[in-house]
Formats: C-alpha cells, structure tokens, sequence
C-alpha cells in the first residue's frame, strides 16, 4: 500500500498525512470511496469486521494510521488515528469490562468493531471501538486525531478561533476533544457498526501506514496505570499527554527498543491534564 506524500493545505507543516483538501459525499457502491481533489485521488475503504475481532494491543497498534470518519450528509469529517489505548476486558482492571456484561457494557461483549461511547467528568464523551470474538470483551479507547477533513466545522464543534498551525491539536488532541469535534455522543454512536461505511460513523483505510510507533503505560487512570497499552504515532503534534515510550517499534522491523516505564501517580487534577480535555 503506497504512503501519500501530499499534505493538507488547512494543516500545513503540522501534519503527517494526507488527504482531500474539502469534504465529499457518501461512499460509492461497493464500500470504498475515491475522489479526486486538486490532481490527487484519496481513495478509502471501511476496515472489514475481521480486523477488530483479534487481540485489542494488535488492533490498538495496526488502528494507528487509519482515518475516523463521520459522514452527515454531504459533509464529512475525517482525522488520522495517532494515539489509542487498548482494554484487554474482564481481567483488566481498568477496563469497563471488569465490570461484567451490565446493560451498560453490553457492547464490549458484542461482536467486534462498534462504537462503546461513555460519559466522563460530568462533561465529555469518550469513543472505543469493541474487539475480541462476540462474548469475549475486549476495546481500545480513541485519544487522539490529526484533522484531515471538515476541520472549520471541528472548530466550530469545538468553539475553538483557529489563528495557526498550533491551535489544530485543541481540536481532537484528547479523547473529550476528538469527541466533541466528530458529534459524537452515546445516545447518537453507542453500538454503531463502525465496520460499516453506511453507519455514518466508521474507520478506513487509505493505504497510509505509521512510520514509528511508542508505546507507553495508559494515562489518565488509576488502575493498571503501569501496563504499557498506550500506542502512539511517534513525533505526531497531535498526540495527546505524555510523550515517553516504554519502547519504540519501526514498523516492518521487528526491532524494539527498551525504555524505562512511567511511575504514573495520579490525582484527579493530572488525570484532567492528563486526557487531554
């Protein structure tokens, strides 16, 4: 799969992908949508459901580089998935998993690839996506979006004046932030096929692949804070928190390089900081 070379005017210098440089429409039959824009054609197509029903650290690591999509109409909006967390379900202390299959979870436990979306802080929407084989729970949480698409209606989402390059990550650099920048809440996405191009909400593949990928201990928890199921887009500005890697993996080169974990004491005050919100 090639890598693009073409940078988003709206993004400049900042960004690390490429993208169309104005929202399009719905998908054309078949699943995968192609437009050209400016010479360039940006081709993208709905990750199938196999690729969320494995391990939630593989689809956590392999989701890096893949494209967030809501499409509302003619509008779309689009942002390049840099940083995930992975859940690894009951056995995991952190996970809303640990909780059993309650009305609330029931999606964890549900087929693989729809959208769990819950309510934090009294104020803000967080998005995973369910893994795992239905019965058997699993998710990885959404930190943070490079803005590729719709990124005047993500500030307007977000009530942010975008006066350069460095206001982009208060746009969806922090799971609340990416939330409220795609719509998205639990009454309108919780259980959304997000496998499916037609469901509004969904992930995609351009052919774009992560040079560089970290991975660190989760952040923004109290529980398990010390397992390293943070996976970030090395060197992305739009990664959200802390920057440190238990170890660092170029991709295709199965070389890892050891670093030194995060003793992460947290208090509500770092944890706000902490998510990006």
């Amino acid at each position: 799969m090639r890598r693009s070379a073409a940078v988003p005017a709206a993004v400049g210098r900042a960004s690390t992908s490429a993208a169309p440089r104005r929202p399009f429409g719905k998908p054309r039959a078949g699943g995968e949508d192609s437009r050209q824009d400016g010479g360039a054609t940006w081709s993208i197509r709905p990750l199938d459901r196999a690729f969320f029903g494995r391990s939630p650290r593989r689809v956590a690591r392999e989701l890096l580089g893949k494209v967030l999509v809501r499409d509302c109409g003619t509008l779309r909006l689009a942002g390049r998935i840099v940083e995930v967390e992975a859940y690894l379900g009951e056995n995991d202390p952190a996970a809303h998993a640990a909780a059993g299959n309650t009305a609330r979870t029931s999606v964890l436990f549900g087929p693989p690839g729809y959208a769990y979306v819950y309510f934090i802080y009294g104020n803000h929407y967080c998005l995973n996506v369910s893994c795992q084989r239905e019965g058997k729970a699993g998710a990885v949480l959404f930190r943070a979006l490079e803005p590729l698409l719709g990124i005047e209606e993500m500030a307007r989402a977000r009530k942010v004046a975008l006066e350069g390059s460095r206001d982009l990550p208060r746009l969806t650099a922090g799971p609340g932030r990416l939330a409220e920048a795609f719509g998205i809440t639990r009454a309108r996405d919780n259980g959304c096929d997000l496998a499916s191009s037609s469901s509004g909400l969904w992930i995609g593949d351009d052919g774009f692949r992560a040079r560089k990928i970290q991975i660190t201990p989760r952040i923004g928890i109290s529980k398990a804070a010390d397992r390293p199921l943070r996976y970030i887009v090395a060197g992305n500005p739009f990664v959200s928190g802390r920057k440190t890697p238990v170890k660092t993996t170029k991709v295709g080169s199965g070389i890892l390089t050891n670093g030194c974990r995060l003793s992460l004491g947290l208090n509500a005050r770092k944890i706000r900081s902490n998510q990006g919100i």
